[in-house]
């Protein structure tokens, strides 16, 4: 009896000695190795992509990837080397304790990943910057440090409960519109809570974009049907816009882009796409309810890119569809599903400074990234 006690606490105290160990390699061997942010078609001939319009016809859009989370950051060659070595450690570890890395591994992808992407936004450095509302944060995709980031924090003291709308601000501050908390986060380039401001006038923000040239930041108030003005520093400049149906009213504004002294409204449940100048005046709306592909029934992410292309995503029927400058429609991405190139409640659709359109594609939980060929209609 005495023997089988001993064995017993020597068996637990191996495992307390041995388990700073095991996680410690185990933490090398996620992150330790050299990495690099990879989007699933790297070695993939051109030839071999899938294109839309299909052939024969011209193909204007290519697909370019897509971004989930953590399988992203694949080991490079020469991390692989480095990792043979600690790998052979770790799997002699993880015998003498019994210890199944698979369910660590399963919970570790799914907190660290897409869950529910709504919105997103590229910077210059080629960072991405996601809204999760399964998350409750906003999951950085960093490709020049290989590091996936999930940042929570809406303040000190709080965390985010419903990111949604997301724009680079002044002195590259991130900019988050929490729809529940009914204000906007001023996050640093390093993802820590640094001010809000708009609790006083807003309501329920959503969607944002920003005049860079101007220092103004546009806010979507969905539940005011308004859309919001306020300067860098945080202050309300104006409003425009109130509920009903006419040019320059709103029933549910959502998402919002701003380029070319364009500001781009998804007016939701007018099912259309107001444009009015920097300013906040009227300009021209695109897009009518109806059941062919083109018509607009849940207009909601909306992005241009720096030809003057138009991408709006129509969530209702799982489409990206696409407009030129004047919003005459020209073709469509998507249906309904989870191939490549296929939706299931799409969200958010943003642009970066290579043309490539990355769309939210929210109940699916990733990231679809397309890359624009070229062509006119």
């Amino acid at each position: 009896m005495m023997r089988s006690v001993n064995r017993l606490k020597f068996l637990v105290i191996a495992w307390w000695m041995v388990l700073p160990v095991l996680l410690g390699i185990g933490g090398c061997f996620q992150t330790q190795f050299p990495r690099e942010l990879r989007l699933g078609v790297e070695g993939v001939p051109n030839q071999q992509l899938p294109v839309w319009p299909p052939p024969p016809e011209l193909a204007r859009y290519q697909y370019a990837g897509q971004l989930w989370g953590v399988e992203n950051f694949v080991i490079t060659e020469a991390g692989k080397k480095e990792m043979e070595g600690a790998h052979q450690a770790q799997q002699a570890l993880m015998w003498f304790v019994g210890y199944d890395p698979s369910a660590a591994e399963a919970h570790r992808k799914h907190s660290e990943g897409l869950q529910r992407p709504l919105a997103g936004v590229a910077d210059k450095a080629g960072r991405i910057y996601v809204t999760d509302m399964g998350q409750q944060a906003v999951v950085v995709f960093d490709p020049s440090s290989a590091e996936l980031r999930v940042w929570k924090q809406a303040s000190p003291k709080s965390t985010f409960v419903a990111p949604s709308g997301i724009v680079i601000g002044a002195a590259q501050q991130i900019l988050v519109a929490d729809a529940d908390l009914g204000r906007v986060i001023r996050l640093s380039p390093t993802g820590e809570p640094v001010g809000e401001f708009g609790d006083e006038e807003l309501q329920r923000p959503t969607g944002m974009a920003r005049d860079a040239a101007r220092g103004r930041i546009y806010v979507a108030d969905t539940q005011a049907h308004d859309i919001k003005v306020f300067d860098d520093s945080g202050k309300l400049i104006k409003k425009f816009g109130r509920s009903g149906r006419m040019p320059g009213e709103f029933n549910a504004p959502t998402h919002l882009a701003f380029a070319q002294d364009r500001l781009y409204v998804a007016d939701t449940l007018n099912a259309r796409i107001q444009v009015f100048d920097s300013g906040g005046e009227f300009l021209f709306t695109f897009g009518q309810r109806g059941v062919r592909v083109g018509n607009l029934v849940r207009p909601k992410g909306v992005a241009v890119d720096g030809l003057g292309n138009i991408y709006v995503v129509e969530s209702l029927h799982d489409y990206l569809l696409v407009y030129d400058s004047k919003g005459e429609f020209l073709m469509p991405i998507g249906g309904t599903g989870k191939e490549i190139g296929q939706f299931y409640l799409p969200s958010g659709v943003w642009t970066d400074a290579n043309n490539r359109v990355f769309v939210a594609d929210m109940f699916n939980g990733r990231v679809m990234i397309f890359r624009f060929l070229g062509g006119g209609k």
